[in-house]
């Protein structure tokens, strides 16, 4: 009679012990994927910062370069139609070809010295770059996406939810777009005006 009572307190116990082991590894789970949804959102809002600053800077200095090249291009262009609708005398346009030299060694020369500032080097730079943040923030929104849908399922399904439940862990939300007008809005490209 003692050995099934050592029996069932053994079986008893072991069924607490297998209980407490359950539970204490669906509470690091939770917690787990709890500290993961706050990292991949963190992911996220450091993705959006990048793109809010990095973009108008680059945007501003591709614009600066570009107006600057402009001008020369639009004067360089100008020049050149003036000179060959020019019908004036040979010294005339002389004098409109000497400019307009001036004008073509210069941009030359600026380019040569700033082979890394070429109009379209940093237009695909900038496009690049604009592509680049774009699908990181995308990338970063599916990774948290991806965290919400495992706590979620871990909330709702057991034995998780009773620890869940017990320890006051919540649901998450998606990121998602709810407005018609912003959901269509995100999927336009993002525009870019130099003007």
């Amino acid at each position: 009679m003692s050995w099934l009572i050592y029996c069932v307190a053994g079986i008893a116990i072991a069924i607490a012990l297998l209980i407490f082991v359950i539970w204490i590894s669906q509470y690091n789970g939770l917690v787990s994927v709890n500290n993961r949804c706050d990292e991949s959102w963190s992911d996220v809002q450091t993705e959006l910062k990048r793109r809010y600053d990095l973009i108008p800077n680059l945007i501003k200095t591709v614009k600066g370069y570009a107006k600057h090249e402009r001008e020369l291009m639009t004067k360089l262009t100008e020049l050149r139609e003036s000179v060959i609708k020019m019908k004036g005398t040979p010294q005339q346009q002389a004098r409109e070809a000497s400019q307009f030299n001036q004008l073509l060694d210069k941009l030359m020369v600026r380019l040569e010295a700033y082979p890394d500032l070429k109009a379209s080097k940093n237009f695909l730079a900038l496009q690049e770059e604009l592509t680049d943040t774009e699908d990181r923030i995308q990338a970063s929104l599916r990774f948290y996406n991806a965290n919400v849908r495992e706590m979620n399922n871990k909330k709702q399904q057991f034995p998780s939810n009773a620890v869940a439940n017990m320890h006051g862990f919540k649901m998450r939300e998606y990121f998602k777009v709810e407005d018609k007008k912003t959901a269509e809005g995100m999927q336009k490209p993002v525009e870019v005006d130099f003007d």
